[in-house]
Formats: structure tokens, sequence, C-alpha cells
């Protein structure tokens, strides 16, 4: 079994879409193991967010994120099962708008590539690394 960390953000409980998300990872088989809601403290920000203040990415990019990802609060959970970090990765779907594809949480449910309602771990090594990040 493999294990997932996965962020609904601020404009997930704005507009009021977290149970849909919620249901949807838990029709797919997935199990949550943990699940909290609470703010992101400015050092899990300056940690996850901290490659936007490198090169190739516009000044105020990481100023911009911060804003948006302590507006409210945000929905931490850890989810677990076969292939999960894969399978939630083609759920959601990409950031990008001209990417995503129906079907894919952000093509029916983002209303911006900047407010893109849901975050997910893209491998084992970063599951982990983000797991004690926000259930520490």
């Amino acid at each position: 079994m493999e294990r997932t960390y996965v962020m609904l953000k601020p404009d997930a409980h704005e507009r009021g879409l977290m149970g849909e998300v919620i249901k949807r990872i838990e029709n797919k088989g997935y199990k949550i193991l943990r699940l909290e809601m609470g703010m992101v403290s400015d050092e899990q920000v300056a940690e996850h967010y901290g490659h936007l203040k490198g090169d190739g990415y516009p000044k105020e990019a990481f100023g911009e994120v911060n804003e948006y990802i302590q507006r409210g609060p945000v929905v931490k959970m850890i989810i677990e099962g076969n292939n999960v970090i894969s399978g939630i990765r083609r759920m959601i779907g990409p950031t990008k708008e001209v990417k995503q594809v129906a079907g894919e949480l952000r093509f029916e449910l983002c209303s911006s590539t900047q407010e893109n309602l849901i975050h997910a771990s893209d491998s084992v090594e970063t599951a982990e690394i983000e797991i004690k990040r926000f259930f520490s």
C-alpha cells in the first residue's frame, strides 16, 4: 500500500467543494488515514513553496502563492491505496488549464490556474516529506 499527501486549498473551502473532492477520492477506493483542517504556517509555506523564490519564476510568484494559501483554512489529508500517488495525480489533472481534460478535478472545478483547488504529492519521497511537514 502506498501513501500520499493531499491538500485542499482555501478556494475549495470558500467555494464549498471540499465534500465533492473528498467524495471523489473515496469513490475511487482510496482510504483517508488522517484528515485535519487548519491554517498553513509561515514556515510550512516557506518549505513547501520555497522553489518559487528561485530562478525562472517571476519575483512576485512566492508572495502571491503565500497570500493565496494563507487566506483561509486548508484540508490536509493522508491518503492510502494501491498506486495512490499516480492515481490521485491523474484524478486531479495538471495545473495548467490548456493541458486539462474533461473528468479531471481541476478541469471541472477550478476557476483559474492560480486558484487550483488541490495539491497532491508527486512521488513516494515527496509524499513522506510533505506528510512530515504538515502532520508533525
